[in-house]
């Protein structure tokens, strides 16, 4: 694999101001992980400072709540060839007040459509979280809205809630996500899985 791009991506520092302004006043990050031909992509966020600290994405619940929905073991989530992670930031934004701030705009305008080029066609995708569906979707939805909507784009593309421990309420108000929205995608993931097992 060429990996330029993703040495490119790692040796970003184009928000290094806009960090360092930041309650953390942190130096960027950039946690890229990904692989083209993989069949699985996840669209996220930004990383968290858990992530920040670690260099690998959704190392901390909320991945584990993600895998949890996906029904995958670890092994198989950081498998590159199997799941690639682009997040709408690839870089911790920082906190303001003690939350998350959003994800620099500029990252995704500088980086995603040479990402996705690299990438190639993927059989699933996952969109976590609101920032990811306004900008894959250009959905204009609440995010509850997006995510009961799932079937308008189901079995190929599943807008999900962002699986952090913020959203817990959210799930214990919206049982249907978890039961209507998770058996189809686990079907789908289990599919690709089975597929490339068979196929090695």
């Amino acid at each position: 694999m060429d990996t330029q791009l993703l040495d490119d991506i790692r040796q970003c520092t184009l928000c290094a101001p806009r960090f360092a302004a930041t309650e953390t006043a942190h130096d960027p990050r950039p946690v890229a992980w990904f692989h083209p031909g993989a069949p699985i992509l996840i669209a996220g966020q930004a990383p968290g400072m858990k992530v920040h600290l670690s260099g690998k994405p959704f190392d901390d619940p909320s991945g584990d709540r993600l895998r949890d929905w996906m029904g995958l073991t670890a092994q198989q989530f950081y498998d590159r060839e199997v799941v690639s992670i682009v997040p709408m930031s690839f870089c911790f934004p920082g906190y303001r007040k003690g939350a998350d701030l959003p994800p620099p705009a500029i990252c995704a305008k500088t980086w995603h459509s040479k990402v996705m080029a690299h990438l190639g066609q993927t059989r699933l995708t996952l969109l976590v979280g609101g920032y990811a569906h306004k900008y894959h979707l250009k959905s204009k939805l609440t995010v509850t809205d997006q995510v009961q909507a799932w079937r308008d784009h189901a079995p190929d593309v599943f807008p999900l809630p962002h699986p952090s421990w913020r959203n817990t309420a959210w799930l214990k108000r919206n049982p249907w996500f978890e039961d209507d929205l998770l058996p189809p995608l686990r079907t789908k993931v289990q599919e690709i899985i089975d597929d490339r097992t068979n196929t090695a």
